[in-house]
């Protein structure tokens, strides 16, 4: 499947900003079933490239003249459900057995995972019981948490999103044995329907290497989805991330358009409609928070 997609990220400050400096996560690479096509990052701001230690291909992004806003706008083609399934890590593979405060685990998550602990051969089919279990226990509900919830608050309190489920689903596999990482990425919907990044995890299979669950909707990663970056967490696989100089109160909002190429993309008039809506409303709520 040949997939278009198009992502924007917009901030806003109530103040001038004098200096950003952000991590962009936001260039897919090729292997694990896809091939990029064609990918480019345009932005009012100066570039550099590199890999991270999770072998990510990262830009560096710096504004040091004064702005009151940045726009990022991440854009291309991906070729996906290839079987060029690589399994190259730059990492041992003890680093992805190690939690962070967004995967630690307590007594619940460890009572949980522990019945889905399997021999070398039974390993997918556990996890693949075990990620329906979770999803049935943590309902998805927008808006229920946030992206400095942890694994063990989303899991008490029962409701999250994909990032939720990511990282409780990584909690349990570390708790009993399996390393286990964070995907962010975009996900294909026939009907549109998630304009946004998506989230899933890898587990590493005794027997088997890397294999994708993506618990929100109960499945195994394929073709439709495409991997932007990997990391222990959140924190360290997000697309954005960074710090600045000034600004006030900070508003951010996305969009993302995944197609299949040679479509009609039907919906960029919403997805313009919904940039402009959330543009408007980040600066009145920034200007009412400075007063």
């Amino acid at each position: 499947m040949l997939l278009s997609i198009e992502h924007h990220t917009r901030y806003v400050y109530s103040d001038m900003v004098n200096y950003t400096i952000q991590q962009l996560r936001l260039t897919p690479q090729n292997g694990f079933g896809q091939h990029v096509k064609r990918w480019e990052i345009k932005v009012a701001g100066a570039l550099h490239q590199t890999e991270d230690a999770y072998g990510n291909s990262t830009h560096t992004l710096v504004v040091d003249k004064p702005h009151q806003e940045i726009l990022i706008i991440a854009m291309g083609d991906v070729e996906t459900g290839l079987e060029v399934a690589s399994q190259h890590q730059n990492l041992p593979l003890s680093i992805y057995l190690r939690e962070t405060p967004l995967t630690e685990s307590d007594d619940a998550i460890r009572a949980f995972a522990q019945p889905f602990k399997a021999d070398v051969y039974g390993q997918s089919a556990a996890l693949e019981d075990m990620m329906h279990a979770l999803l049935a226990q943590v309902n998805y509900l927008t808006g229920a948490t946030q992206v400095t919830t942890s694994a063990i608050e989303a899991f008490r309190q029962g409701q999250g999103v994909c990032q939720d489920h990511a990282h409780i689903f990584i909690a349990c596999c570390r708790s009993i044995g399996l390393p286990a990482r964070y995907v962010s990425g975009y996900l294909f919907t026939v009907d549109g329907s998630l304009m946004q990044t998506h989230a899933w995890a890898d587990v590493y299979l005794t027997n088997g290497g890397w294999q994708s669950f993506d618990v929100s909707n109960g499945c195994l990663a394929g073709e439709m989805h495409v991997r932007l970056a990997t990391g222990l967490d959140y924190r360290s696989a997000s697309p954005v991330s960074g710090m600045r100089t000034g600004g006030g109160v900070e508003g951010m909002a996305s969009s993302v358009i995944v197609n299949q190429a040679g479509v009609p993309i039907s919906q960029q008039r919403q997805i313009d409609t919904l940039e402009l809506a959330h543009h408007a409303e980040l600066m009145r709520q920034a200007q009412q928070m400075q007063q």
